[in-house]
């Protein structure tokens, strides 16, 4: 393919990455999107551009400027951040859940999960144990509270 060709044909392929600094939702990301003609030209393109963005710094110089944007900034109540950080689970962002209630015995921790069912809208804390060792959920009641 000649140049000329090549500069007015749009790219076929294209794939978007995404560079987590940690685990959770919440982590500073870098997410750039390579291009190309071919899928073997796009592979190509995303190896460069991750040497790249290693070889120069970019990923190291992005985590210092989230780190000093967190150090000086103080987000407005509401508007993002003085919340507590979201959980990212299963390929889900997780609702914080309620505290749960005293005397709860359940050592392992607990996930809100909540539906619609026949007999309307449910909610339960859910033990986060593997299936099968996993204490009795904890169901939402008609005051709020859970039991």
């Amino acid at each position: 393919m000649t140049d000329a060709v090549a500069a007015v044909t749009p790219n076929k392929f294209k794939i978007g990455l995404t560079f987590k600094a940690a685990a959770g939702y919440d982590a500073e990301w870098i997410t750039p999107t390579v291009f190309g003609q071919s899928a073997e030209e796009v592979a190509t393109n995303a190896v460069d551009l991750m040497k790249a963005l290693a070889d120069k710094g970019v990923i190291e110089l992005a985590s210092h400027a989230a780190k000093k944007v967190r150090e000086t900034h103080q987000p407005v109540a509401g508007k993002g951040g003085n919340a507590a950080p979201k959980t990212f689970q299963g390929g889900k962002v997780q609702q914080a859940a309620p505290s749960s209630p005293a005397g709860d015995s359940c050592p392992h921790g607990r996930t809100l999960r909540e539906g619609q069912g026949a007999k309307g809208a449910w909610a339960a804390l859910f033990c986060n144990a593997p299936k099968g060792s996993n204490c009795d959920p904890l169901w939402r009641q008609k005051d709020g509270s859970f039991s």
